[in-house]
């Protein structure tokens, strides 16, 4: 099975803060499926390291008050682009990011705050049946 998954849980240095980890429960992925790399973000047009950012209502906000939506928008549009490639019907995802978070994300006040919501591109796979889960969430998806 090939599975989308978030650049930075397979180490690539593209977090917002420049960073990236392999993550244990990813690399046992990876022993049993196709792993897909994407980051959003850097698919929108974004660099590395870059400005912290939420979401806050519909649009992106970065810390210093830039709305960068359109960038999200254009990232996780590509990012469906390549699901569709690539045959995906999965994606594991960075959990809280205002781009992959699933089911919990910050909520905007750049407090660390969590409420309930998706970020721009789990939000798009999901309304294009591709099942979505952060890191910590795969014994829930049937893989």
């Amino acid at each position: 099975m090939r599975i989308l998954v978030s650049a930075c849980l397979l180490g690539v240095c593209c977090r917002y803060s420049g960073g990236g980890e392999l993550e244990p429960s990813i690399q046992k992925l990876m022993e049993k499926h196709e792993l897909i790399p994407v980051c959003p973000e850097i698919l929108g047009g974004l660099p590395t390291p870059r400005t912290p950012a939420e979401q806050k209502g519909s649009r992106v906000w970065t810390r210093d008050g830039q709305d960068v939506t359109e960038a999200y928008q254009r990232g996780a549009e590509e990012t469906l682009k390549l699901a569709k490639l690539y045959g995906c019907t999965r994606a594991v995802l960075k959990e809280r990011s205002p781009s992959c978070g699933s089911g919990r994300i910050y909520d905007g006040t750049f407090t660390r705050t969590l409420t309930d919501g998706d970020g721009v591109t789990a939000r798009l796979l999901k309304e294009h049946g591709i099942l979505v889960c952060g890191e910590s969430e795969l014994e829930h998806m049937d893989i």
